[in-house]
């Protein structure tokens, strides 16, 4: 079966994206006037920041193959520099996973400001018909502050325990776990208490976390878009599931830096930011001796101290929000790495020794450089060469799979030029992705992203993702296909092997690359339908 080409693509809500189009917005933007919402770009030697640094910083992430995703960099309130890997691009939401946290904590600074609650509030006060029907006294003892400061008193971290018990009162778990600590004296980074922070806003006011920063957080900083996973009775996770675009965490960077205020109204109280930025306790973390290590600096309200005098939010495989008061910066930063610790060492050893106290002499040729290299940023594409003999055999072949914990029962490949049709039939229906031969395609698909995710939380209603595929021959009977989940962190590899009228298929997921483990899925078997 052969297609007209754009109309088959766009049929399937795909469009051809070729390497770097989307990368970044234009170089040239440094002295356009920003769009509504939009912040104010500047080029980095007006703003008193080498483009050598920055370039430098870019240059050493991808030679360690840390695989961000973007990155924008602020000074003095002023966008210096900002690109993305293709496929990801600025329109893009992405998964925050725990950088989620600090907007969590921020949602607590507003309802105490409102007077709704205190942070020496007792945890178990909020939530009178969910509590155990004995109460130990490190369960009583328990306030708000320690779900802020994660020193609840618990020995280990109780997403595990909340997420995967029988019950669906994830509230009811969480205060039925034993409190083995006096709250306050014990750190263990616990994203289930971050989950108690947004289910007591949502007791308190009837909202959820979401619903309750919109008008307070949101709206004001002109950040639209946003959706966060739930647990099964609809409670904000809290500690991971936000996804927002990379210049919203720059905003929401600002607003701390501005010690709570934007464009002259004071959203978040001074002192609050500063109590909830500042070391409560003493954190843990990392490899290394403290004076090189960025996770031993102290923790606040659900925010990093770091090295240099800066504090951060952060999220698994490398969500940041940095800031740098004494520096008057932001940096903000998304990636799938196996390297946190890696990404901020960039970030000290190039970009922040490139800031100078005044405006520094523009080095064109530097300039043109970093317009060049922040405009071209690209992932690697599937390893292998666009075209094989094979192809064209399996032109209107299919393949019945056999039986398989997936539910998957047949597929077939479709090559034309430029690209391959894959088509998985399973219980739920068919799907198809268009993967790129030398490029990738964007489109949406109704495959499930739960397979791939570090916390297996629903995004409610989300029904289809976007995903950017791409394929390439790995040898004349192996066929791969790179599918990049891009409004999350992650992506997988399909390899397909073909050998007489037999195919394998094995899938990984990119958690299981960065950690050299099994992926969990079995590895499919098929025979040509007759």
């Amino acid at each position: 079966m052969s297609y007209n080409r754009r109309e088959f693509l766009q049929q399937l809500g795909f469009g051809a994206l070729q390497l770097g189009v989307l990368s970044a917005i234009p170089a040239s933007s440094w002295a356009a006037a920003p769009s509504y919402g939009q912040l104010v770009r500047s080029s980095p030697e007006t703003q008193g920041i080498s483009a050598k640094g920055i370039l430098d910083f870019v240059n050493a992430v991808e030679a360690e193959k840390l695989n961000l995703h973007s990155l924008m960099v602020l000074r003095q309130g002023k966008v210096v520099a900002e690109g993305w890997w293709a496929p990801y691009n600025p329109d893009l939401r992405h998964t925050l996973y725990s950088l989620s946290k600090s907007f969590t904590s921020t949602a607590i600074g507003l309802a105490v400001a409102e007077g709704k609650l205190k942070v020496d509030d007792k945890v178990v006060s909020f939530f009178p018909e969910d509590k155990p029907a004995t109460i130990s006294a490190n369960l009583a003892a328990m306030r708000v502050k320690d779900l802020l400061t994660m020193s609840t008193g618990h020995d280990k971290d109780t997403t595990g325990s909340v997420r995967g018990g029988d019950s669906k009162n994830w509230v009811k778990s969480f205060l039925a776990l034993p409190v083995e600590h006096e709250p306050g004296t014990f750190f263990v980074y616990n994203s289930g208490a971050t989950y108690m922070l947004s289910a007591i806003i949502q007791k308190l006011t009837g909202q959820t976390l979401l619903e309750y920063l919109k008008p307070r957080l949101f709206d004001p900083l002109v950040i639209e878009g946003m959706d966060w996973e739930v647990d099964p009775n609809g409670i904000n996770t809290g500690g991971w599931g936000l996804r927002l675009k990379t210049e919203d965490i720059a905003k929401f960077g600002q607003l701390y830096l501005q010690k709570g205020e934007w464009n002259g109204k004071q959203l978040l109280p001074a002192a609050w930011v500063e109590e909830a930025t500042r070391s409560h306790i003493q954190s843990k973390g990392g490899s290394r001796p403290k004076e090189e290590n960025d996770w031993l600096q102290g923790y606040g309200y659900q925010f990093w101290r770091c090295r240099n005098d800066a504090y951060r939010g952060d999220g698994a495989y490398g969500q940041y929000c940095i800031v740098l008061p004494r520096e008057d910066m932001v940096v903000a930063i998304t990636s799938e790495t196996g390297n946190m610790q890696a990404i901020l060492d960039h970030v000290w050893n190039h970009i922040l020794k490139s800031v100078k106290s005044t405006r520094v002499p523009s080095d064109k040729e530097e300039v043109a450089q970093l317009q060049k290299k922040l405009t071209t940023l690209a992932l690697p594409l599937t390893a292998g060469k666009p075209a094989a003999d094979l192809a064209a055999k399996l032109k209107e072949k299919s393949y019945t799979i056999a039986d398989n914990s997936l539910n998957i029962k047949k597929v077939s490949f479709d090559f034309d030029k430029g690209w391959c049709l894959f088509r998985l039939q399973d219980d739920k229906g068919e799907h198809l992705m268009v993967n790129g031969l030398g490029n990738w395609k964007v489109g949406l698909t109704d495959l499930s992203t739960m397979p791939l995710k570090l916390v297996l939380t629903p995004v409610p209603g989300e029904k289809r993702t976007k995903v950017a595929c791409n394929g390439a021959w790995v040898d004349d009977s192996t066929f791969e296909m790179t599918w990049r989940f891009i409004e999350t962190a992650h992506y997988e590899t399909v390899q397909c092997k073909f050998e007489g009228d037999n195919v394998q298929i094995e899938f990984k997921r990119s958690l299981a690359i960065l950690g050299n483990t099994k992926d969990a899925r079995p590895v499919l078997k098929g025979k040509a339908s007759a």
